[in-house]
C-alpha cells in the first residue's frame, strides 16, 4: 500500500509540476478552441440572419413592384442595396428599380442602378445585363465611345450576340460603317439562326450593304 501511495504521489507531484510550466497555456488553447466553435457558429447565424432579412425585404419588393411605382420600388431597393450589399437580393433588386425607373423616364435613376451594380455586384450575369443597359442608354444619348468601351469589356459568351448587335448600332450611330457591318456578321454568329433576334440583326446589315 505505502509503494501504492508512493507512485500515485509521484504522479500527483508531476502533474503539478507540468501544470506549473505548460498549465496556463492549456488554457489559453482550449479557451481559444472553444471560442472558435461557438465563433463560427455566431458567425454562421448572422449570415443566415441576414439572407433572411435580405429575401424578406427582396419579396416586399416584388409586393410593392407590383403596382409599378418607381418611387416606391426605388425605396425597396435602397434598403437592399444599403443594408445587403453583398446579397444577390441587393443586385436583383437594383436591376428591378432601374426597370421601373426606365419605365417612369427617370433615365438617371437608372443609370445610378446599373452603375451601381456594377460596383457591388459579384455575378458576371448580372454585370453583363448592366453593362449592355448602360451602353443602351449611352447610345440614346450619343455618348458612342463610352458605349464602345463598355460593350468591348469580357462578358459571357451567352451575352455575344446581344453585344455585337449593340455594338453594331453605335457604330452605325458614328456613320463607322464598315465596322458596324463587322459587328452585325459577330453577332448573327452567336445567335440562333431561327430566331427572330437573328433576322432583326440580319435586316439591319443587308439595310447597310448600300451604304457607304
Amino acid at each position: 500500500m505505502a509503494t501504492y501511495d508512493l507512485e500515485e504521489q509521484e504522479k500527483i507531484d508531476g502533474l503539478k509540476s507540468w501544470w506549473e510550466v505548460y498549465g496556463t497555456l492549456a488554457i489559453i488553447i482550449v479557451a481559444t478552441f472553444i471560442a472558435g466553435i461557438f465563433g463560427t457558429q455566431a458567425w454562421k447565424y448572422y449570415q443566415k440572419q441576414q439572407t433572411d432579412q435580405a429575401a424578406e425585404l427582396f419579396v416586399s419588393l416584388q409586393e410593392i413592384g407590383v403596382g409599378k411605382d418607381a418611387k416606391k420600388i426605388g425605396d425597396a431597393a435602397r434598403l437592399l442595396m444599403e443594408g445587403f450589399p453583398s446579397s444577390g437580393f441587393a443586385s436583383r433588386a437594383a436591376l428591378i428599380s432601374a426597370r421601373a425607373s426606365l419605365d417612369a423616364n427617370d433615365v438617371q435613376n437608372a443609370r445610378n442602378q446599373f452603375q451601381w451594380l456594377l460596383v457591388n455586384s459579384d455575378e458576371a450575369e448580372l454585370k453583363d445585363v448592366a453593362r449592355l443597359r448602360l451602353a443602351g442608354l449611352m447610345l440614346d444619348e450619343k455618348k458612342y465611345d463610352e458605349a464602345l468601351k463598355l460593350l468591348e469589356s469580357k462578358h459571357s459568351e451567352f451575352f455575344a450576340g446581344l453585344y455585337g448587335d449593340l455594338k453594331g448600332d453605335v457604330l452605325v450611330a458614328k456613320r463607322n460603317i464598315s465596322e458596324a457591318r463587322v459587328a452585325y456578321k459577330m453577332a448573327m454568329d452567336k445567335i440562333d439562326r431561327n430566331g427572330t433576334h437573328y433576322k432583326i440583326v440580319q435586316m439591319k446589315l443587308d439595310a447597310l450593304i448600300e451604304t457607304k
